[in-house]
């Protein structure tokens, strides 16, 4: 540690810390634009000059390290004389355009200006234009006059999201902040970029001229996207959500979001808004009141039951959904006496039931790890905020290794792949265990005798073997993978031995929380069982369930379908659909990937004759007769499931499994899908917000085939294609990827183009479209 002293103040910071890290510590404003506490130092706007005894001119405070007995003065005559110089300059180009610019008041220029700016300009030449440019639909660039270049932008792409989208070109007052010709911003964080400039040089396309900074009240929220539960300030004017920024919280999101988190929010208002409930009657829907609309639930329910058995009733829902939604769902589903609730949609193998998956550690150890072998996850685009936690630590030294169905560009340097069809994902995680039996000098477990391990797969227990953090993770498609049980077990077996932790990378906000409340009690994929009645809580079942067919067939032959929904969709096997708030409407609990128990407040008032989900599902309850339905507040559910003020959960929760590893050698399946799940396909909300869907992330599907595959059916990129998988085809045209595994092809999942395909793994049929087709 190093003593200083700042403007008669002493301070004890780290030795190679910077005057500004000192300053900072002890509370002392010291002005500056370029510095940034999660970038590094650039030093190029120089608002931060102070005064050093014993150096000859000012120092800029962020790059000048600190000394043991140094005597720092910030406000000094002549540090300020220093800094209202540099103001002087900065000001020189800057257009003055406050009133009608969207920064203005929360500029950091604006707020400096008045502290060391001059009441009028020496400056009379002519100023400096900046030609607009066009950097895709969520961060305008219309006004780059205004950019002071302090680089945050630049150093954010760089160093935090992993791409440079942005750079300086030209010198002196000549230069100027633009982007690869030809080219627009599409990275999954370049919403971050907004905030960190501190001018309006980069603004919210979205938001642009649609409220000033002054006229919005600011409400906490939690992101309901992701498993990270990112802290949110939701910014509201007359009762619509009008901006969404990042709540800073070191130990989940520190003080990034992802643009699905942060755009997500124009989905609140799309045109197919469910704002009154409505029966079909004689094959019309007619808007109903509430009274009308449940009392026909809970009679059509009763009947179901009475004709057909208790087990005739499935529920299924999102776990997007709260956790007071889900704890009223499957309460009242049991109540009923029908154990068939779930919110795993997406899955296909149901045979791990001892287990309630989480990441096995907190965020912040995740982003301390020196060893990473992640199974199975379209990592950038699935938890966009934890791959920027492990791009830092890869940055710092780490390794990651990965075994996965596409060689996607995860912007960071991956030590191992192994790039296998799913199918072969559990033979590629045999040769894993055998190799680190072999490295440990330890027996493998019975049948992995005929298994010989890659080279690749001996560098993968290499690695994991010489780190000391270390993990093994499972991703959204390991857990939706035919196999999951047993890539689970190989995946604990390789942690144990190596002495590695075991984690998933859960798929929603409230993936974890659907475990506690034990909302998921189905014993098979959903909808693989045809039942007389579903009750489907936020759920798309032709977008969220692993097979579309299958849910399309059961719910036209189900004799009541119960939709509860913010939105107008399942018109044509619906029977009844109920207003039912999102996340921005209602009070309640996201647990996070970590078991970090989150609750947050509605942050506008409910839309016309939309209601809370666990509102409706509470007083279905009391006109079902059911006990134990008489909640007054969502807290009082969520302290019935917790206990009161509990929010750390990480010790119920278990990645342990007592199942057998069992050992598979490859087998050819033919041609295979590999599907993903889009990042802005994932849920009904992000699913309409307008800015989202224009994104490259957003483009409608294409069948991406290897290749070998290619050239096998004579297809070109650009060629349609028909795809099969069971009873549905698709045209879609075709994209060439060199990347896949020569009998793959990739189909995105989520997307109604694709939602009369079958399930996301296993066979599919890809020909050449006819001329006609």
């Amino acid at each position: 540690m190093v003593e200083i002293e700042i403007d008669g103040k002493k301070v004890e910071v780290p030795a190679g810390s910077m005057v500004m890290d000192a300053a900072n510590k002890l509370g002392t404003y010291i002005p500056h634009f370029c510095y940034h506490k999660k970038l590094s130092i650039a030093a190029n706007c120089r608002m931060c000059l102070v005064e050093v005894e014993k150096a000859p001119k000012p120092l800029p405070a962020c790059a000048t390290p600190v000394s043991a007995g140094m005597i720092v003065r910030s406000a000094s005559d002549k540090a300020v004389q220093a800094q209202k110089s540099v103001m002087e300059f900065l000001l020189i180009n800057h257009p003055l355009d406050c009133p009608i610019c969207d920064q203005g008041g929360e500029c950091q220029l604006q707020d400096l200006a008045v502290g060391y700016g001059k009441g009028e300009s020496r400056y009379e030449e002519d100023k400096r234009v900046v030609v607009p440019k066009d950097a895709g639909p969520l961060v305008s660039m219309q006004e780059m006059a205004r950019c002071i270049q302090c680089t945050r932008c630049v150093r954010f792409g760089q160093e935090v999201a992993g791409v440079m989208e942005l750079g300086m070109i030209g010198r002196g007052e000549h230069s100027e902040i633009t982007a690869f010709v030809g080219q627009t911003v599409n990275s999954e964080m370049s919403g971050n970029m907004i905030d960190l400039c501190p001018v309006g040089a980069l603004t919210s396309k979205p938001f642009r001229y649609s409220a000033r900074s002054w006229e919005l009240s600011r409400r906490k929220s939690v992101s309901p996207h992701d498993g990270l539960g990112a802290n949110l300030i939701v910014q509201v004017k007359a009762g619509k959500v009008k901006r969404v920024l990042p709540l800073e919280n070191d130990a989940v999101n520190e003080c990034w979001i992802s643009d699905k988190d942060r755009f997500s929010y124009e989905g609140l208002e799309a045109a197919d808004r469910l704002t009154q409930p409505m029966l079909k009657q004689g094959g019309e829907w007619k808007e109903v009141d509430w009274q009308t609309a449940l009392e026909y639930v809970a009679h059509g329910l009763k009947n179901i039951k009475h004709e057909h058995g208790a087990n005739a009733l499935a529920a299924l829902a999102t776990p997007h959904s709260t956790l007071e939604e889900l704890h009223l769902l499957q309460k009242l589903t049991r109540a009923m006496g029908s154990d068939s609730v779930d919110t795993r949609l997406r899955h296909s193998d149901f045979s791990l039931s001892d287990v309630t998956p989480w990441l096995g550690m907190s965020i912040t150890e995740f982003g301390q790890l020196n060893r990473a072998f992640v199974i199975g996850s379209f990592l950038r685009k699935d938890h966009p905020l934890l791959a920027t936690r492990l791009r830092t630590a890869v940055k710092g030294g780490a390794k990651l290794s990965i075994l996965h169905a596409s060689d996607d560009d995860q912007l960071m340097n991956i030590a191992n792949k192994m790039i296998v069809a799913p199918s072969e994902w559990l033979s590629a995680l045999s040769q894993v265990v055998v190799a680190v039996a072999k490295a440990k000098e330890v027996a493998a477990p019975a049948g992995f005798e005929g298994v010989q391990a890659s080279d690749v797969a001996n560098a993968i227990a290499a690695s994991l073997i010489s780190g000391e953090n270390k993990a093994v993770f499972l991703g959204n498609a390991a857990t939706q993978h035919p196999q999951a049980a047993a890539l689970h077990a190989a995946a604990q077996w390789i942690a144990e031995q190596t002495g590695a932790k075991l984690g998933y990378l859960t798929e929603a906000a409230n993936t974890v929380g659907a475990y506690l409340v034990n909302a998921n009690g189905a014993k098979a994929p959903a909808f693989s069982e045809q039942k007389q009645a579903y009750l489907l809580l936020n759920a798309e079942p032709e977008l969220d369930a692993h097979n579309p067919q299958a849910a399309a067939a059961a719910l036209k032959h189900a004799e009541m379908v119960v939709v509860m929904s913010a939105y107008k969709h399942g018109m044509d096997y619906a029977d009844v659909l109920l207003p039912v708030s999102p996340f921005s409407e209602t009070s309640g609990t996201f647990v996070n990937c970590e078991g970090r128990a989150q609750s947050f407040n509605g942050t506008v008032k409910p839309l016309l004759e939309t209601r809370p989900a666990w509102k409706v599902l509470r007083v279905l309850g009391n006109i079902l007769g059911l006990s134990g339905f008489d909640y007054d507040t969502s807290e009082a559910i969520r302290d019935e499931v917790l206990g009161a003020g509990v929010t750390d959960l990480s010790a119920k929760l278990n990645n342990t499994t007592k199942q057998a590893v069992v050992a598979a050698a490859a087998v050819s399946t033919g041609t295979e899908r590999i599907a993903d799940v889009p990042i802005y396909f994932a849920d009904a909300v992000v699913r309409r917000a307008e800015s989202l869907q224009k994104m490259a992330d957003a483009a409608a599907p294409k069948a991406h085939l290897s290749s070998a595959l290619a050239q096998q059916l004579g297809v070109a990129a650009g060629d349609k294609v028909k795809v099969t998988q069971g009873s549905g085809s698709a045209i879609l045209v075709a994209a060439v990827d060199a990347k896949l595994p020569a009998n793959a092809v990739r189909v995105a999942a989520a997307h109604a183009s694709t939602a009369a395909l079958g399930g996301m793994f296993g066979s599919i049929t890809v020909e050449k479209a006819g001329e006609g087709k």
